[in-house]
């Protein structure tokens, strides 16, 4: 596994190139909730910053597969210029059941496919490599994950039920485990365990991953804001200084820069 790096790159690997995304097939939505592409710019720096948004992915990497984990902090992510990365990412609580192994066995990871899946691994590979452009390419991907999708469990329906419910929470909430346990009929340890081995860390971490997330959006969203202070509130921090913080852990720069990267 190749852990996170200590760099911390200005450049937001969502502020750079090409990035659009789709529905998977209908086969495949149980498992996978979006089909995602991202093509970097010949010019482009070698290195970009991912943030964390709570999930796992699987990757084809100018040729190569392999799954990124959950990212717990931002990760410096070395990229090429020229590079296409295609993702599906793994619906809340799926990862496990397509890898057989708990999220947190590869937080902050970028693992080669094969590492999970030895010959079928291979196998998928060599179905996929004569493809054409970038959606043909994911095309075959799907389809070969399509065949597989049928003896594999669904998501856990308690993660994604955790997802939702800590993707629309604003306020930070010391007992939100506990909230969390009694809503779902768990104890607060059961709860944090189920938490841990769907998104590779408990609760309050993927609470404060998906709130940031909720900055990118409104960031996104709000082009006229006239005060961070106002938008630090709507998404849910205790105030500008609490926001910052969280940035410079997320994205690893100000909450500006940040800004700025994304409407540019």
């Amino acid at each position: 596994m190749e852990p996170a790096s200590n760099e911390r790159p200005s450049v937001l690997s969502r502020a750079l190139g090409a990035y659009w995304k789709r529905e998977p097939p209908p086969a495949l939505r149980a498992h996978f909730a979006l089909t995602w592409f991202h093509i970097v710019p010949p010019d482009a720096s070698n290195s970009v910053a991912v943030i964390p948004d709570g999930h796992a992915d699987l990757q084809w990497v100018n040729g190569t597969l392999r799954v990124a984990g959950p990212d717990r902090a931002v990760n410096a992510e070395p990229m090429p210029p020229g590079s296409v990365i295609i993702g599906l990412r793994f619906q809340p609580g799926a990862v496990g059941r397509w890898l057989r192994v708990a999220a947190c066995e590869i937080v902050n990871g970028r693992v080669p496919l094969e590492e999970f899946w030895g010959a079928e691994a291979r196998a998928l590979a060599a179905a996929v490599a004569n493809g054409g452009g970038p959606d043909d390419v994911a095309c075959r991907i799907e389809a070969e994950l399509v065949r597989r999708a049928d003896v594999v469990r669904p998501a856990d329906d308690i993660a994604q039920a955790m997802f939702q419910a800590l993707a629309t929470k604003g306020a930070d909430e010391p007992e939100i485990t506990h909230q969390l346990a009694t809503l779902f009929g768990l104890s607060a340890r059961t709860l944090r365990r189920r938490s841990i081995e769907a998104f590779g860390y408990g609760p309050k971490t993927l609470h404060r991953i998906l709130r940031f997330q909720r900055f990118l959006r409104l960031a996104r969203a709000t082009p006229g804001f006239s005060s961070l202070a106002g938008l630090a509130t709507q998404c849910g921090y205790a105030d500008q200084s609490h926001l910052s913080r969280e940035a410079v852990e997320m994205a690893g720069t100000t909450p500006n820069k940040v800004i700025r990267q994304l409407r540019a």
